[in-house]
This record gives C-alpha cells, sequence and structure tokens, in this order.
C-alpha cells in the first residue's frame, strides 16, 4: 500500500509539473479587463472581482499585461520601477492579493516583464544622462558617438519599431538607442549589471508567488557586434521574416538558459513564455529548448490567412518544430498588439463565424492555447474611436497599425454608458465602450445558450476532459478542397469548413459534441455550413 501511495503521488507531481504543456492562459489587458476603483481604468482590483468569471470560463491561468510604475508611454512597457505597482492600478498588496485569491480559484499567474528596455524615467536612465559619456552609468544602456564630421547622424541606419530612427541624441552629443519608443532606451545586456538586476527582479515576483513570466521582446536583448547597417529602409516589415542585427541574435539564448535554471530552483514549474519573432519556425523552436524557455507564442499561426491549405501548413511547421526540441506548441489568434480576429476575417457576420470555427480549430490542436480577453464574447476591432482618445505611439508609424481598437474595455453587463466594466457615476471610460456592444456582454451572452461565449466554455470542457495532453496526436484526414479533418487519439474528430460555400463530406463516427454552426447530418454524409467547424467524438458528461 505505501509503494502505490508514492507512486500515485508521483504521478500526480509529474501532472502537476506539466501543466504549462497544455494548459489555456487568458491574457488580461488590464487597463481594459474590469476597473474597480471607479475612475474608468482597469486596475487589478477590478482583475480580482472577476476571478470567478475566469474560473467559470475554464482556463487554466491568466496573463497579466505590466502593471509596474510607469509614465505609460507606451502603456506600461515603458518600466520605471519593476518591483512595484503603478497608482493607476493599484499597490503591490493588491497584487499579492490577486495573485493568492487566484491560486483559490486553481489559477495561475502569469505576469510580464520588459528586459529589452526600461522607461527614460527609470532611475538608471536619469543615473545615466546625469553622468556623461564614458560613465559606469551609461554603460547600463546603448550609448554611441554619431557619425559625421560633428557626430549629428544616428550611429547606424536602424529604425525604431515605432517609425523613424532608433536613435535619440542627448545634449552632450551622444546618441542612445531605442528599438521602440524614445521613452523606452534599450539595456546594454553585455553589461553583468544588468544580468544581475532582472535576476533580483524575476527572484522578486517569484517569491511573491508568481507562476511565471511573459518575457517581452525576448528575441531583443542582444544586438549583433558592432552594431552593423541594415542596409535598407522600412525595416519593421523585415521582423519575423528576415535576419536583422537588433532581434534574434543568437546570444539571447544564453540569457533564457540562465532565467531557466533560476525558474527551475523554485518549486512548482514556474514558467518562462517568449514573445519572440523569428523568421523561421525552427528559429522561433530555438526558444524553448529544454535548457531555454517553456514556450513561444506562434506568431506564424496568428498571421496565417483564412485559407485551409496555409492553416495546415502552418499547423504543421508548428508541430514538427517544436516537438523537434521537446516542446508544447503554442496557438493564439490575437493578442493587445494586433487586430482581433473576428474583424482579421472579414469583420461583421462573417467576420464572427470565422473567429467561432477558429476558436474550435484552435482549440482542438495539441499544446497550449492563449485567449485574449474579450474574444470569447466574439468582440471585434473598434475602427472608428474618436480621435482624442487614439494614443498608441505605434500610431505614429501608421495610423493603420494603430492598437486602440483591440484595447476597448470589456463589456460585462448590458447597462450603458459603461456596461458594467466601471461604476456607476464617472463620466467615462479611458476608451468609448460601443454603444451596441450590450448585447456583446457577459450579461448578455450568458443568458444565450448559442452565444460565444458558451461556445468557449463549453469547448474548454471538452477540451480538459477529452484532448488536453500534448501527447494525444494530430492525425490529417483526407477531406475536400477548402476543409480541414483531422482526429485526436480515438474517437475525437475536428471538420473545419474555410470555404463560404457548404461541403459535403463522409459523416465521422461518435456525434456532434460541439459545433460553431450545426451541420447537417444525413445517413453517413456531413454537410458542413460555411465557415464552421464541428467536434466530434464520445459523449461528455
Amino acid at each position: 500500500m505505501t509503494e502505490l501511495l508514492h507512486v500515485d503521488r508521483a504521478a500526480d507531481a509529474a501532472a502537476v509539473t506539466r501543466w504549462w504543456r497544455n494548459a489555456v492562459i487568458y491574457q488580461v489587458y488590464v487597463r481594459s479587463f474590469a476597473d474597480g476603483n471607479g475612475d474608468g481604468v482597469g486596475d487589478l482590483l477590478g482583475v480580482r472581482s472577476r476571478l470567478r468569471y475566469l474560473a467559470d470560463l475554464g482556463v487554466d491561468a491568466l496573463w497579466l499585461t505590466p502593471f509596474y510604475t510607469s509614465p505609460m508611454a507606451d502603456f506600461g512597457y515603458d518600466v520605471a520601477d519593476y518591483r512595484d505597482v503603478d497608482p493607476v492600478f493599484g499597490s503591490l498588496a493588491d497584487a499579492k492579493a490577486l495573485i493568492d485569491d487566484a491560486h483559490r480559484h486553481d489559477l495561475r499567474v502569469i505576469v510580464d516583464v520588459v528586459p529589452n528596455h526600461t522607461s527614460d524615467q527609470h532611475v538608471w536612465f536619469t543615473e545615466a544622462l546625469a553622468a556623461g559619456p564614458g560613465s559606469a552609468a551609461r554603460e547600463r544602456y546603448i550609448f554611441r558617438e554619431g557619425r559625421g564630421e560633428h557626430g549629428e547622424l544616428p550611429p547606424n541606419d536602424w529604425e525604431s519599431v515605432f517609425g523613424g530612427s532608433a536613435w535619440t541624441r542627448v545634449p552632450d552629443g551622444q546618441w542612445y538607442l531605442h528599438l521602440f519608443a524614445a521613452e523606452q532606451p534599450d539595456l546594454n545586456w553585455e553589461n553583468p549589471e544588468v544580468h544581475a538586476e532582472f535576476d533580483s527582479i524575476l527572484r522578486f515576483w517569484l517569491d511573491l508567488g508568481v507562476d511565471g513570466f511573459r518575457v517581452d521582446v525576448a528575441h531583443g536583448m542582444v544586438k549583433a557586434p558592432g552594431l552593423p547597417d541594415v542596409g535598407h529602409s522600412d525595416q519593421v516589415k523585415m521582423i519575423g521574416a528576415d535576419v536583422v542585427p537588433f532581434f534574434d541574435q543568437d546570444g539571447v539564448h544564453e540569457i533564457h538558459r540562465a532565467w531557466r535554471r533560476l525558474l527551475d530552483s523554485y518549486p512548482g514549474e514556474r514558467i518562462g513564455v517568449a514573445e519572440a519573432w523569428a523568421p523561421s519556425p525552427e528559429r522561433l523552436a530555438n526558444y524553448v529548448r529544454p535548457d531555454e524557455l517553456h514556450q513561444a507564442f506562434n506568431f506564424h499561426f496568428l498571421t496565417t490567412p483564412w485559407d485551409a491549405g496555409r492553416f495546415r501548413k502552418v499547423i504543421d511547421e508548428s508541430v514538427t518544430s517544436a516537438g523537434g526540441v521537446g516542446a508544447p506548441a503554442t496557438w493564439v489568434l490575437s493578442n493587445h498588439d494586433v487586430k482581433r480576429h473576428v474583424t482579421r476575417y472579414g469583420h461583421g457576420e462573417v467576420g464572427l463565424r470565422r473567429a467561432r470555427a477558429a476558436a474550435l480549430l484552435t482549440l482542438a490542436l495539441p499544446g497550449s492555447t492563449y485567449v485574449y480577453q474579450g474574444e470569447e464574447l466574439g468582440l471585434p476591432e473598434v475602427l472608428d474611436l474618436p480621435e482624442e482618445y487614439l494614443r498608441d505611439p505605434q500610431r505614429l508609424r501608421n495610423p493603420e497599425d494603430g492598437r486602440d481598437g483591440c484595447r476597448v474595455p470589456i463589456p460585462w453587463a448590458d447597462v450603458e454608458p459603461h456596461f458594467g466594466f466601471s461604476m456607476p457615476g464617472i463620466e467615462e471610460t479611458w476608451l468609448p465602450i460601443p454603444g451596441s456592444w450590450g448585447e456583446l456582454s457577459v450579461e448578455s451572452q450568458l443568458r444565450d445558450p448559442a452565444s460565444t461565449l458558451h461556445l468557449y466554455r463549453d469547448a474548454l470542457r471538452i477540451r480538459r476532459e477529452l484532448i488536453a495532453s500534448d501527447e494525444i496526436p494530430l492525425t490529417w484526414l483526407d477531406s475536400p478542397e477548402g476543409t480541414l479533418a483531422f482526429t485526436r487519439g480515438e474517437g475525437f474528430t475536428v471538420t473545419v469548413n474555410l470555404t463560404g460555400e457548404p461541403v459535403e463530406l463522409p459523416a465521422p463516427g461518435g456525434r456532434i459534441l460541439l459545433a460553431s454552426v450545426a451541420p447537417e447530418v444525413v445517413g453517413g454524409t456531413v454537410r458542413l455550413a460555411p465557415d464552421s467547424a464541428v467536434w466530434w467524438g464520445h459523449d461528455v458528461a
């Protein structure tokens, strides 16, 4: 009996240590999730008040976007103090209470860490400006002399992701590098002091109880030796597609190996998740080798157009490249940096129909899935925000690339003016919520069994009970052009019609477990509705 008990406990421990391989992780954009203090801006108290909703939805963990002290030049991704909470989001005590309460709801908590750059108001950067050229304080960042007769030209031709030069000149004549906004100076990861500081930052939050980190710009900390020119303009289009001297340099992997050793020194499988843009799935897989981070966002999947052949190709590449290094594949359809996929897939009724089908496709794949807040409600991109609200620095590059429209607050109730996001009585939310969103609110959708919210809740329940293991293989089945069909183990089949017309195919075995649009089944034939997906298999209690 003692031996059997030991084996059972060992099996339980093994299951716990693999949680991240199959997890569904819900991204909380804190500013827009729920307002707990009535100032029109989402905060940690608001997130805490909605933990029951997330537990009932069926996700395994939540990822919180930055809530640290920040002047908000890039809405928190410009950090001034990595060990404290910005007053707009609450206090350090609120963060601790949220982490503890999430754990009581069996939800793990992942927080952002931003290691490529700090805010220009971080104490290190103010010291660097005051200390002058050649100082130890400047060695924490990337300062260089300019080119030209009087140093009046930037040190190289690198461009900021947000547009314009990636260099800004300071009054004493030197230039500093910022691959993003000028308010976000890049750190110098050749400096041991930077490594030590971030080890300390990670330990601070791990000691507070977080279950892991989403590593912002995980591909960016190391630059090519000598900072060589790229050679041409419009460099933002090269990111994730071509080799560039400021991203995806091999040296970043030594940093991630050190962080993996640190994470492994804590109990409970604390994880690292790479936000990494790499030019190929194979290069992306380098970030999740056994001694590096645990997951990497699959942007190749996110950017795949609505086409069956393209989806099959990226799924195969993702599973193969991740599996080749022993990692799980990850899947994501939207996040706070891209247009919501309801809109990308066609907007309106067509976009929503495709988004519902994409949800069932994605949640049936082996590995871990990320859900961006509001996608379970079928929220579209808000394309007509008043100009006075648009403050995203990425808009400076191209107004069409602005990210404000995917960050509009969540509608919780169907009552205007704030749809339950904020308390009654405040004048306005930080971004206005469209008046038509009452019918998309959580409250409205909970009343409608056919809603997108119920589709997600049902899908997450069935997924957990039948296929929540990355060890259950995916096997493709023959199907008509424009469709996908595959099995996950015995008795679970997925059919997806990515065309705008009904498609007939032989009915898979088993019964319909879940459908984005109900198919017609006549004898041994099933007629799939346009842009729809169906799960087939065993009964689920």
